[in-house]
């Protein structure tokens, strides 16, 4: 390969990495150890994964160190017909020793590519980005003992209060937010209409691109379903035409009625499919960012057992798929997709939901009362409307500031 055939990727790099704002950055930002040899980002998309790579990169490497750099992404049409592993050893062999690699679930055989870039170019820095629904094979190169894989989620109320200019605060626990949410509410609510605000993120504020598309914006984000249903998905997993147009049915039924779970076997037969590919297909759809899946037991939802309820991923997503998206309901998810980056989730016999085993949580409005959760110990309320609470009533917003 000649210099010439890659001028046109080191283009689209150089346009990408001018354009690409550094003022404001994601949580993982600040997580990952960049001197590691070998880095995996998933996340959903619209998540800002490919801002991270620009942003590490437009900060980190100046003048001449910046030559030895390179980015692309693998769903650009070069490399229809064009090879990464050509366009790598090129790279490597006019003296770069950083790579950034977006959207590598467009390589068939990814995992088997990047051991062999691993073992064949020593001394090479490779990040790669890809789907949330990426699942590390043990059997197809090897790559669990040999990199660090994080996992990007969309945006917190915490960033977004801080994206929008409004208030720059640290991440809580939730130990510290139990402990201490008055005092907290009292601080941030002094700087800010917070109810305000977070009526504006349940709405817009989880996929960082709103700022670009504010009178498109649904639209932009339905667009983006479309996406992980009929382009991320069978790169991921071999799966038919039939498949797909089911699992997008299988989306549009659930946006209607979550998260009261649904008569499945009802379902399934309305998709015209069995039990274990309706799981396969709701498991999926949790993998792709578009579902949150909540089991008696934390976890469960991966032996393909049977939700006892199921979400829409995130508020925004819910308004994008259900304009007339029942309050109750935004709020229950709100407060799952905010806990669930970080703690485990389970549904308990009294209230909405039980966090790592131990706090119980009952979620609603203002008015909502201890009655269904009364007598139990660690029980808290999370409460809407609400700018400041007292004891177990924690005002809901609060909830995110924990990443």
């Amino acid at each position: 390969m000649n210099e010439s055939r890659i001028e046109e990727i080191i283009r689209v790099f150089n346009r990408r990495l001018t354009a690409t704002p550094t003022e404001f950055h994601r949580y993982l930002f600040y997580e990952i150890d960049w001197e590691d040899k070998l880095i995996g980002i998933k996340g959903p998309r619209g998540c800002g994964k490919t801002t991270l790579l620009l942003q590490h990169i437009k900060q980190s490497f100046h003048g001449q160190e910046l030559e030895k750099v390179l980015y692309v992404s693998l769903d650009n049409i070069w490399f229809a017909d064009n090879k990464i592993l050509d366009l790598v050893d090129f790279h490597y062999n006019h003296g770069g020793t950083h790579i950034f690699i977006d959207e590598i679930h467009y390589e068939p055989k990814w995992q088997t590519m990047l051991k062999n870039m691993s073992d064949n170019y020593p001394g090479m820095y490779i990040v790669y980005t890809g789907s949330s629904m990426l699942e590390i094979d043990a059997h197809e190169g090897d790559l669990s003992r040999r990199q660090v894989m994080y996992e990007m989620r969309g945006m917190s109320f915490r960033e977004y209060l801080e994206y929008e200019g409004v208030v720059k605060h640290e991440r809580l626990t939730l130990e510290q937010l139990m402990d201490n949410h008055v005092e907290i509410a009292m601080d941030i609510c002094s700087r800010t209409n917070v109810l305000g605000c977070f009526n504006k993120y349940l709405r817009e504020g989880y996929y960082p691109f709103y700022k670009a598309v504010r009178q498109g914006f649904d639209s932009r984000l339905l667009a983006t379903v479309n996406q992980v249903i009929e382009s991320d998905y069978p790169q991921i997993d071999d799966v038919t035409v039939a498949t797909i147009r089911k699992t997008k049915k299988m989306l549009m039924v659930l946006s209607e009625c979550v998260p009261q779970l649904p008569n499945m076997s009802q379902l399934y037969r309305e998709l015209e499919t069995d039990r274990n590919n309706g799981l396969k297909m709701l498991r999926a759809l949790e993998r792709g960012g578009l579902l949150l899946l909540l089991g008696s037991k934390a976890k469960s939802i991966n032996q393909l057992s049977r939700p006892d309820k199921i979400y829409i991923n995130n508020p925004t997503l819910m308004y994008a798929l259900s304009p007339r998206a029942d309050i109750g309901s935004v709020r229950e998810t709100f407060f799952m997709n905010q806990l669930s980056q970080s703690h485990e989730l389970s549904y308990p016999k009294a209230g909405d939901f039980l966090v790592d085993g131990r706090y119980l949580f009952e979620v609603g409005g203002k008015g909502k009362t201890f009655s269904q959760i009364k007598d139990i110990p660690d029980s808290y309320l999370a409460v809407d409307d609400t700018e400041i609470g007292r004891g177990a009533r924690i005002p809901l917003w609060l909830f995110g500031m924990l990443y």
